[in-house]
């Protein structure tokens, strides 16, 4: 496992995600386990095989990348974040499983290079985004850049909070007030975006929802 630090990029972001999670790391499993909906699910159906290079790009604390790198040993798995505090907790319990096919490194969704980054050869297979694109501000960017380090048939996936649509109202309106102390809200254009993407001849675009339209997985296989 590694970790490289981008000590050139603005010290403003990381230092604000630093902030934020400097003492939530040590419970945000454990909390987030009741309302991040869909993510197992993603995990279970991403085609997954061995020799391929997948990324998480907002990892966290790992979790998600180390149910995976459990399951597929012969596959290397790569997580980015804005946060040292929590990539170093996600290497921590990345060695307590004796786990060698996963490495961390800080940068941000918009700003990373398959190569540069992380030293490869070729573009990802496959990248995901667990619960991230709510909380990242230049959201389109970070998709544009997640397909220019994806290799051509390979596979984006986003897994995120939808509009609740075909929940109560009530339910909707606090869930929202809740989210906003996080500096978390569902980007409204992200689908129009995907169909933008689309014509754009940049791959096949399916949408599933789920629990009452809780949540989201948008999955775009690149041309």
């Amino acid at each position: 496992m590694d970790r490289t630090d981008i000590s050139q990029e603005p010290a403003s972001a990381f230092g604000a995600m630093d902030r934020m999670y400097r003492f939530q790391r040590y419970f945000y499993d454990a909390t987030r386990k009741f309302y991040l909906l869909g993510r197992d699910r993603l995990l279970s159906e991403m085609e997954i095989m061995p020799g391929q290079n997948v990324l998480e790009a907002g990892c966290g604390t790992g979790r998600n990348l180390l149910m995976l790198a459990r399951r597929h040993r012969d596959t290397r798995f790569f997580g980015l974040d804005a946060s040292s505090v929590m990539l170093e907790t996600a290497e921590a319990k990345a060695v307590a499983k004796r786990l060698e096919n996963v490495s961390y490194n800080v940068a941000l969704a918009d700003d990373f290079s398959y190569d540069k980054t992380f030293g490869l050869a070729e573009p990802f297979d496959i990248i995901y985004f667990s619960y991230s694109i709510s909380m990242i501000p230049p959201w389109r960017e970070s998709i544009e850049n997640a397909l220019k380090n994806l290799k051509p048939g390979g596979s984006l996936y986003i897994v995120d909070f939808y509009d609740q649509k075909g929940l109560p109202a009530w339910f909707r309106w606090l869930l929202t007030q809740w989210l906003r102390l996080f500096k978390v809200e569902y980007p409204e254009m992200l689908l129009p975006f995907f169909d933008e993407l689309s014509l754009r001849g940049a791959g096949d675009v399916s949408v599933i929802t789920l629990y009452g339209r809780y949540c989201l997985i948008v999955k775009l296989v690149k041309n």
